[in-house]
């Protein structure tokens, strides 16, 4: 690729750089912390959100593309270790809401983003990582993706939006992977609509090349098309897909719908008598997670069935700053990543140990409308 122009420090938390295409700018946004496989922290997000407003508002930048460093994760989820170091000392105060106010912000700017975003999804994308995916124009998922929703593993929920893309998917199958935790591949993100072309991890080169070689226009709807026809061509030259899993377990997936309590969804999960590795994997992950996080995901899925986007992450953000207050994000991220014993001592241990008045609390409203970390979103 030439003519690129870096326009921060090739260290920095975030690399910015632009890349002269035959008429028009690429805008490239990496990720840059392999070491944590670009785990999302307060200072990539800081950085993202007014660049990507930026390049909205540059008549010269055609598309962005959002990528990760390192050929194992585009993002391997937020930074829950400085959000555990926040819960446990309180210092600094309010950081759990202020990140999750500002996670938000940037996950709905990429929803809304007029211009084409093409992402990057290869290796690890998970929780915060699939934020960032979810509302890119462009997904493109390859050989390695990984994809989950984890948050049962450590006392969350799936947020970043999860209240309204999970409603994307075939039905029953959103909440199966929050109660699960369950990983996927590119085939099975195609199939629920997380992802929207498939490249092998080697054709990356290829199709930087080839959005250099277009002549882009001042029309983003034209633009979105002529990347679609890009990657379309990259498709074709990229071979099968990686056969997946959710498409040859929907019918037991949508066998949920058949039980009216949660109770009832996590105890047929649990029973169901199979060699699939994928599902005993499932189940072992729902026996081991969070039972809260469990009562979350249901509740959270109800509630936002007909919300607006903008209404699901104003919900989402009453719901994570909550969880940082009732003690199980705190015990989960404790005994995951900081003690690594993967022995958590939940405080509810079954479902049964759950009042219904605790659940509620998620639910409950901190803020009336004005007041709202979250009211500059639009309901669209």
């Amino acid at each position: 690729m030439t003519n690129v122009t870096l326009l921060n420090h090739q260290d920095a938390p975030v690399v910015f750089e632009t890349a002269e295409a035959e008429s028009g700018l690429i805008a490239i946004a990496t990720l840059n912390a392999p070491k944590s496989l670009n785990a999302l922290n307060y200072d990539m997000i800081q950085l993202l959100e007014p660049q990507l407003r930026k390049w909205a508002d540059d008549d010269a930048v055609a598309m962005v593309v959002l990528k990760g460093a390192g050929e194992k994760a585009f993002c391997a989820g937020g930074d829950v270790v400085s959000l555990h170091k926040a819960m446990s000392t309180g210092e600094p105060a309010n950081y759990i809401e202020d990140f999750f106010t500002l996670e938000y912000k940037l996950d709905y700017l990429i929803h809304c983003y007029e211009k084409p975003i093409l992402l990057w999804g290869n290796g690890i994308v998970m929780g915060g990582g699939l934020g960032l995916m979810a509302g890119a124009s462009h997904r493109v998922v390859t050989e390695t993706s990984r994809i989950a929703m984890p948050e049962l593993t450590i006392g969350l929920y799936p947020d970043v939006g999860g209240s309204y893309f999970l409603h994307k998917m075939p039905e029953q199958v959103g909440l199966f992977l929050g109660l699960t935790a369950a990983s996927i591949n590119a085939e099975d993100a195609l199939f629920v609509n997380l992802a929207d072309h498939y490249a092998t991890a080697d054709k990356y080169d290829a199709i930087l090349t080839a959005i250099t070689a277009e002549k882009w226009g001042k029309t983003a709807s034209l633009n979105h098309e002529k990347l679609t026809n890009i990657l379309i061509s990259i498709d074709n030259i990229s071979g099968r897909v990686p056969k997946g899993n959710v498409k040859d377990n929907l019918e037991v997936i949508q066998k949920l719908a058949e039980f009216d309590s949660l109770q009832g969804k996590i105890d047929y999960i649990q029973a169901l008598e199979t060699e699939d590795k994928w599902l005993t994997r499932a189940q072992k992950s729902l026996a081991h997670g969070c039972p809260l996080s469990c009562a979350l995901v249901e509740r959270q899925l109800a509630n936002s069935k007909e919300m607006t986007l903008a209404d699901c992450f104003k919900m989402e953000l009453g719901m994570s700053v909550r969880c940082g207050e009732v003690g199980e994000f705190q015990e989960g991220v404790r005994a995951l990543l900081i003690d690594k014993d993967g022995a958590p001592n939940w405080q509810f241990k079954s479902l049964s140990d759950i009042d219904e008045t605790v659940v509620d609390s998620f639910f409950t409203a901190r803020w009336d409308e004005q007041s709202h970390p979250l009211n500059s979103l639009t309901s669209s």
